[in-house]
This record gives C-alpha cells, sequence and structure tokens, in this order.
C-alpha cells in the first residue's frame, strides 16, 4: 500500500447475498451511513428478493433483520447482478459465497469445495481498480488465503500496462454467527477477528468495526490463525452438543434426568450453560461441514488420531438421529406404517428459515422408509 495511513473506505462490495452477506452489510450499512455499500450475486431473484420485498418476505429470515432494511435499502445499501462493475467501484470487497463439503474428486466428502470462491477471486482479479481490500468472510480451509492471493497476484504480474496500478490486500474476518440471532450476534458481538500480514488493511477494516464495537472486542492475529479459529469454533460447540446427546443416553438407561444433569454441569463456570441442551443434534450448513473439514485437513498432514477425534463427533451427531428415530417407533409400539406424524418446525433451530442439514430432515427421512406419514407445520 503506498498510504502510511488505513484506506478510507467509502465503498464496500459484497459477493454473496445469503445468510452471511445479507445480514452482515445490513448491519455494517445501518451503523455506517457514509458507506455505501452493494450486494451481488449471480442469483438473480435472490437479488430481486432484496431489493423488492417487503420486509417480512425478505430471502433470509432473521429477526430484526427486516427493521434494518426498510431503513438502509437504497439509501446506502443496494442489491445488484453487475458484479464487474460493483467490484471496479470498491475500495473493499467482501468475499461471503458458500463453501459446501465436495462431492466428488479429492476430499470427496470432507474437503471444502472452493470453487465459488476462487470464481469470485478471477473476478475481483480482472475487475478491481487501484488498491482493493479483499475480505475473506466465507468459513474456508487453512492458507485459502493463500489461493486467493496467488489468483490476485497472477493479474498483477501479467505485465499489462493498465494493470500497473493495480494491488490487493487480502484479510480474514471470519463470521460468528448463530442463524436466528445474527442481527444481535452482529450488533452485539463476543468478539471480531481479522486476521492478516498487512496492518494498514487490518486497520481500515477495524475502522469500520468501531463505529460500534469496543476496540477491546477486536482482535488481531495472522492469516492462519484467523481461519482455524472459525473452524475449531464451530467445531467445539457441535462438540459439546453430541458430548450432551451421548450423556442423554447414559440418563435414559440409568434413572437419571437429563435436564438435572445439564443444570449442574452447566453451573460450573469452567463449562457454562451453552450448548448443553439435549435434543435430536445438530443441524445446519456449519457445523457438520466444518468438523468434515477440519479431518480432512487433520488427514492432510498425517493427524490420524486428532482426524478420528473430530469425526466421530460427526458420527455421534447421525448416531442421535436415528436414536431418535427408533425412539419415536419405539413409542408407537414399533410400527410406524400409515401411522401420522406431526412435525412442529422443519427448520434446523428457532428463528430461521434455513433447512440446511436440518435434524428434522433427517429423522424424517428415517421415519418415512418405515413407512409412517408426516405432517410438516413450520
Amino acid at each position: 500500500m503506498n498510504s502510511l495511513k488505513p484506506i478510507k473506505v467509502k465503498k464496500i462490495t459484497c459477493i454473496g447475498a445469503g445468510y452471511v452477506g445479507g445480514p452482515t452489510m445490513a448491519v455494517i450499512a445501518d451503523n455506517c451511513p457514509e458507506i455505501i455499500i452493494t450486494i451481488v450475486d449471480v442469483n438473480e431473484n435472490r437479488i430481486n428478493g432484496w431489493k423488492f420485498s417487503p420486509i417480512d418476505k425478505l430471502p433470509i429470515y432473521e429477526p430484526e433483520l427486516g427493521e434494518i432494511i426498510d431503513r438502509v435499502r437504497n439509501k446506502n445499501l443496494f442489491f445488484s447482478t453487475e458484479i464487474s462493475q460493483s467490484i471496479e467501484n470498491a475500495d473493499m470487497v467482501f468475499l461471503a459465497v458458500n463453501t459446501p463439503t465436495k462431492t466428488k474428486g479429492i476430499g470427496s466428502g470432507h474437503a471444502s469445495d472452493l470453487s465459488w470462491l476462487e470464481s469470485c477471486a478471477r473476478e475481483v482479479a480482472k475487475s478491481a481498480k487501484g488498491h482493493t481490500i479483499v475480505v475473506e468472510k466465507s468459513t474456508v480451509p487453512v492458507r485459502t488465503a493463500e489461493v486467493i492471493k496467488k489468483i490476485l497476484d497472477a493479474n498483477v504480474n501479467k505485465g499489462e500496462s493498465h494493470n500497473s496500478d493495480i494491488t490487493f490486500s487480502v484479510i480474514s474476518n471470519p463470521e460468528f454467527l448463530a442463524e436466528g440471532t445474527a442481527i444481535s450476534d452482529l450488533n452485539n458481538p463476543d468478539r471480531v477477528l481479522i486476521g492478516g500480514d498487512n496492518e494498514l488493511a487490518i486497520d481500515s477494516l477495524a475502522d469500520i468495526y468501531l463505529n460500534w464495537v469496543d476496540k477491546s472486542k477486536i482482535i488481531r492475529t495472522n492469516l492462519w490463525s484467523s481461519e482455524l479459529s472459525k473452524l475449531t469454533s464451530n467445531a467445539f460447540l457441535a462438540q459439546r452438543i453430541s458430548s450432551i446427546n451421548s450423556v442423554a443416553e447414559i440418563c435414559e438407561v440409568t434413572g437419571a434426568n437429563i435436564k438435572e444433569v445439564s443444570k449442574a454441569i452447566g453451573m460450573d463456570n469452567r463449562i457454562g450453560s451453552k450448548f448443553l441442551n439435549s435434543g435430536p443434534g445438530f443441524g445446519g450448513s456449519c457445523f457438520k461441514k466444518d468438523i468434515l473439514n477440519l479431518v480432512y485437513l487433520c488427514q492432510y498432514f498425517g493427524l490420524t488420531k486428532v482426524a478420528k477425534y473430530w469425526e466421530s463427533v460427526v458420527e455421534l451427531n447421525k448416531w442421535q438421529h436415528n436414536r431418535i428415530s427408533k425412539l419415536i417407533i419405539h413409542s408407537l409400539l414399533g410400527n410406524i406404517s400409515s401411522k401420522f406424524i406431526l412435525i412442529l418446525g422443519f427448520a434446523f433451530k428457532a428463528n430461521t428459515n434455513d433447512t440446511r442439514e436440518s435434524s428434522a430432515i433427517q429423522i424424517s427421512l428415517n421415519l418415512l422408509e418405515e413407512g409412517a406419514n408426516l405432517l410438516i407445520h413450520d
């Protein structure tokens, strides 16, 4: 960077109008009215949903999100499918696209599919002007920033005269949002993590968050620590869910009460009470995907025992889905063929419309295989 001071960010482009990009940019726009923010996506229907839908019919449901969109839409928050033009005008570009588990090729079933992220990086490399700060917002494997840097640098090093003024900084700023409380998490975060090797770029992003986040909550790390922190944070949360569900079965065979055990455990201030409610298992798009990503990372580096440890968390969750299904069948005298079962709530958790990897769906599939008729109300 040519300046000795952080770039004063005036325009932000976020690639990805999903569960991360939409709420995050809405909250930044609400707290930083001087910054013009554009959310772009190749999905025209989704963009039109954000642009034109009433606030109670947005593509994504989150408590309080509609009210924020009502305040900032068409004022300093805009939505577009003009990706190239929006990147060209931006001082900072957030990459907030999906990184699902690969379904084929090397690492299939465990590693993250980074094709969309790589495609975004190429679009940024092609369209950016001047100096652009690229913010890794998607959940990614460790050292993904190296891939992004290589793609961006390849564009700069082509030797073409019109590229001579184009430079990039890549920083990591993972999201720690819980669906259903995303707006609260964004407005009152436990921490904001920014990783990178360019202090001025980190300062530029930190200055944005300082508009509403206390300085003490902004953590600065290197790139790799930031990327790994997101994966392991989700892994630890999922681990607690699998752990308490394993204790629930012990309670059932010994006569202990899982609610009483959870309360006793949670009152230990070294443990805490969160994520100690026994239930059908964890769902959503993050926990399983991120743990499998962590497993693949461990396998890649030859950490076999560590990989098996984390894989057992996912296996326990799958076991819990099957266990709940068997409990339902047992409670209906061992036969559910042609019986009607009402399922209240099909999303993976309350206060969201996200059904990805929903435990209700997994259990429902098990029950359908046994011949049950399902009535679903959400």
